[in-house]
């Protein structure tokens, strides 16, 4: 596992359309399908990485509230499955149904979307406004695995409140970290 910090695109960057099966339901689906009125959340995530698995229950907590307040939300898994068994189709079903994830978990299998968002690695989380533009890009919170930081979500909590009521985006924005996308070679 190689911790990986997110590239951190630029602020205002336009969100990639893309369409992508969601394992859950079979579907394809694009941006407009996940696309939330006040803004949209999008969740680079696996199955098998530390960093995912350590916060997983609050990135459902977080969709479960702000889906609410017109938060759109998607998980997306762009790994190599077929060097990362672990995070095929099949096993992302089974994981979101377990998991109870209340967003679509779509497959990236050509990778386009992760290389179109400058996305590198698991979790790496993109907040988009209602003009699909980008407002926040970063780090759930502060908690890692073994670092003894309880798991809030304070960051992309933030984010998200201040998005909604119409403020600036922060002005600071920490990178996630987390493992590395396993890019196809």
């Amino acid at each position: 596992m190689a911790l990986t910090e997110s590239n951190m695109p630029g602020l205002g960057m336009k969100a990639s359309d893309f369409t992508l099966p969601d394992t859950v339901s079979g579907e394809m689906m694009t941006f407009n399908d996940i696309k939330g009125m006040k803004g949209t959340v999008i969740l680079f995530i696996c199955n098998h990485c530390p960093y995912v698995i350590h916060v997983n229950a609050e990135l459902v907590r977080i969709a479960n509230e702000y889906k609410l307040a017109g938060i759109g939300f998607v998980a997306i898994s762009s790994n190599d499955a077929a060097n990362y068994p672990d995070d095929a189709p099949e096993k992302m079903r089974l994981v979101a149904k377990v998991l109870q994830y209340p967003y679509a978990y779509l497959y990236d299998e050509d990778q386009n979307t992760a290389k179109a968002y400058e996305a590198a690695c698991t979790p790496d989380i993109y907040v988009f406004d209602s003009d699909d533009r980008l407002f926040y890009r970063g780090r759930l919170d502060d908690s890692r695995p073994g670092n003894d930081k309880p798991v809030t979500g304070k960051d992309l909590r933030l984010a998200l409140d201040l998005m909604i009521l119409g403020e600036s985006p922060l002005k600071k924005q920490y990178p996630g970290a987390g493992c590395n996308i396993k890019w196809k070679k």
